[in-house]
């Protein structure tokens, strides 16, 4: 850990007045405005990429971006998160963000061996609608654009995010972002669950 430790006690140590008091209020108040639904690559900062401050965003980080349809046997904690930011916090936008050179996309863009990483292999065959989209094989940049699309065809499985939407409560946004130049490419969100996605959330 390279000194971790030390700079947690430099950052409270040197905490600017204008921030200390932004983490007083922070103290007693959770307000977020953006479900910010990202991958867990280390590259990608959601606070960074949007400019916001600490309380604006509730983060769900996972490999790939990926968002599991609802099933409400599974109780995973995306969809509990999900359930919490939309529900009870009552974020009024959700973000799905992909990004250039994205490990999970490049390995199944590539197809690469992923026998001895069992848990990843099952994890990502929540990416199987997003190769299905895909126009090419290898194609890693179009396979996060589309994945980015497939996820928010997920999300709208769950039944605290199409309660929201149908009472116009909530926007959903779909980005691509390039770690390179710091872009970020919008993707059409989708305007209502397929009757497939329907009965998995049932």
């Amino acid at each position: 850990m390279p000194d971790l430790a030390e700079r947690a006690a430099r950052f409270q140590r040197d905490v600017h007045p204008a921030k200390a008091e932004l983490f007083g209020h922070l103290a007693g108040h959770h307000q977020p405005h953006t479900l910010f639904i990202s991958c867990s690559d280390a590259r990608v900062v959601p606070e960074l990429i949007t400019s916001c401050e600490p309380g604006e965003l509730f983060v769900v980080r996972t490999a790939g971006n990926l968002v599991p349809a609802y099933d409400r046997r599974s109780g995973d904690g995306v969809t509990a998160s999900i359930e919490y930011a939309v529900a009870v916090l009552g974020v009024t936008d959700i973000v799905v963000c992909g990004h250039s050179a994205c490990g999970a996309m490049t390995a199944l863009a590539e197809g690469h061996d992923l026998s001895g990483t069992p848990a990843i292999a099952h994890w990502l065959h929540h990416a199987d609608a997003s190769r299905a989209r895909a126009t090419a094989d290898g194609d890693v940049a179009d396979l996060v654009r589309q994945n980015v699309r497939a996820q928010l065809a997920n999300l709208v499985t769950h039944p605290s995010v199409a309660r929201a939407r149908s009472e116009n409560a909530v926007r959903l946004h779909g980005w691509v972002y390039d770690i390179g130049t710091g872009a970020v490419e919008q993707t059409e969100a989708p305007r209502e669950a397929t009757p497939g996605d329907a009965s998995r959330a049932a």
